[in-house]
Order: structure tokens, then sequence, then C-alpha cells
């Protein structure tokens, strides 16, 4: 099963959504922070929802390039998010977790949060 998972920044603070069997789930006012710390809580999300789910296969498809170099160890993880790094690796998940980066226009994810915020 798709999961799409996206983070964000706005002058309210950061916020994500995850769309899982094409229901979104937003979370906004998370506080101050950065845009990649959104997006290390939407990915921890989106892998918690996969295992919430009990699914045995996953594919968590996100649009922020760092975050999935950085999480499936093709870049360094620097200091600042080696935390949120740690918590994502010790998360319970699905035996076919699987991790890809995906254009933003593609992200089911991105596109709830930008409709989300017209409303």
């Amino acid at each position: 099963m798709k999961i799409f998972f996206d983070g964000g920044l706005r002058p309210g603070g950061m916020e994500y959504a995850v769309v899982i069997g094409g229901h979104a789930r937003i979370v906004r006012d998370l506080g101050p922070g950065t845009s990649m710390t959104a997006e290390w809580l939407a990915l921890i999300a989106a892998t918690q929802a996969a295992h919430e789910a009990g699914l045995t296969d996953a594919l968590l498809l996100g649009d922020a390039a760092a975050v999935v170099a950085q999480a499936t160890g093709k870049v360094r993880v620097p200091p600042a998010h080696l935390s949120h790094f740690m918590e994502w690796s010790t998360l319970p998940r699905p035996t076919g977790l699987r991790l890809r980066y995906i254009k933003r226009t593609q992200n089911l994810a991105g596109i709830a949060l930008e409709r989300s915020r017209k409303k």
C-alpha cells in the first residue's frame, strides 16, 4: 500500500499530512521548528500509520529528498536531525517497508496540505 507524507512550515508553525488509503490526516500547530523537522515528523507519522494499519507491505512516498536520503542511509544525518532519525529507526514497522522520493506534484499528502489551507 502507498502512504504519502509531507511536512511544512507556515507562519503558525509546523504541520504535516499523511495520506493512507485515500484518507488524509492533517496535523497542524506543531509549534515552531523548521521545514526539515516537519518532514521528519511526517515520515515518523507515516511509519506509525503503516504499523497501526497492520500492513505487511508499505511504500512510503515523500517529496523531501534530503529526509528520504538520510533515512535510507544514502547521506549522513545532520546532528540537528539525529534525534528524529533515531526515533524513526526504532519504530515498529511492516517487514516490507520501503521509502521513496517522489516529485512534489505527485505527493498526495502535499496536495492535501495545500488544499486544506485554501478552505
